[in-house]
């Protein structure tokens, strides 16, 4: 039985992962920040030279993308020195790093969907810090997967999903940007192709793109969820202009996902279609 550890227990990912874990023939190992800090090198070693693991899915993450303008030094730990260890600690004890990274690392000048190997550049610190996290893997471990993913929901812990179920239904009016592009991802779809690389015991390492398919705006993503939930908020379309954020987002983060699907053989589910489950789920 293979054996599997992941890191971030806590975040929404993780317990997806739980969540159909029990679908699996694997023995997995769920640790939070609290019990395996990813940014101790000795503490990585020990678990990984103790405990005899296949793989390590790292949902291991700072994500607080405005705050990272201001905390440079903890995101950069967190995404990416400790990425660093991760990876060193994996290679040295012959096990598998699936890692999560993100759409942020583009700039998202494109008009045409992100292949894995379209230039990269980010317009801040939280994209700067994964994208150097993925350069780490990439030097130190011969056996992974970096699968950058977007504008990730589920009904596990903090995501827009839950803002603007939350939102819509303290108030009257909300303001959503519409003219920054990309693909809302239900985490538990995310999981489950993760969990489906695993299964498939494949030696195709490299670099992945998976959201789900289709494309919207933040404002196409909110009025669909005020749908969906039979919310009754009006809903106004803004520029980013008139909602100035700490970190510059990009305006266009639609990836191309051919690599995954012809690789793994698997069909992804359009975003509405994982939407309406997820909303189901929290009701």
């Amino acid at each position: 039985m293979l054996k599997i550890l992941v890191t971030g227990g806590k975040g929404q990912l993780a317990q997806c992962i739980k969540k159909l874990s029990s679908s699996y023939q694997f023995e997995f190992i769920f640790k939070s920040s609290s019990e395996l800090d990813i940014t101790n090198a000795k503490n990585i070693e020990q678990e990984l030279s103790n405990y005899n693991y296949d793989y390590c899915i790292n949902c291991a993450a700072y994500t607080q993308v405005d705050k990272a303008e201001s905390d440079v030094t903890k995101a950069d730990l967190i995404n990416h020195i400790a990425v660093e260890k991760l990876a060193g600690a994996c290679s040295k004890n012959q096990v598998k790093l699936i890692h999560i990274s993100t759409d942020f690392v583009f700039s998202g000048d494109n008009s045409l969907p992100f292949l894995e190997n379209d230039k990269t550049n980010p317009l801040g610190v939280y994209g700067k810090s994964k994208l150097d996290g993925e350069s780490k893997i990439l030097q130190n471990l011969d056996q992974f997967f970096i699968i950058r993913t977007s504008w990730l929901y589920s009904e596990f812990g903090h995501n827009f999903l839950k803002s603007m179920l939350k939102y819509g239904k303290e108030r009257e009016e909300l303001s959503v940007v519409f003219d920054q592009v990309g693909t809302p991802t239900y985490a538990m779809d995310l999981a489950e192709m993760i969990l489906k690389i695993i299964q498939s015991q494949s030696k195709k390492y490299g670099i992945y793109h998976y959201s789900n398919e289709g494309v919207a705006s933040w404002y196409d993503f909110a009025f669909n969820i005020f749908k969906l939930a039979e919310i009754n908020c009006n809903l106004k379309p803004i520029r980013s202009q008139d909602y100035p954020t700490p970190a510059k987002r990009p305006a266009f983060s639609v990836l191309d996902k051919s690599k995954i699907k012809k690789t793994f053989q698997f069909e992804i589910p359009h975003w509405q279609d994982s939407l309406s489950k997820a909303i189901q789920n929290i009701n």
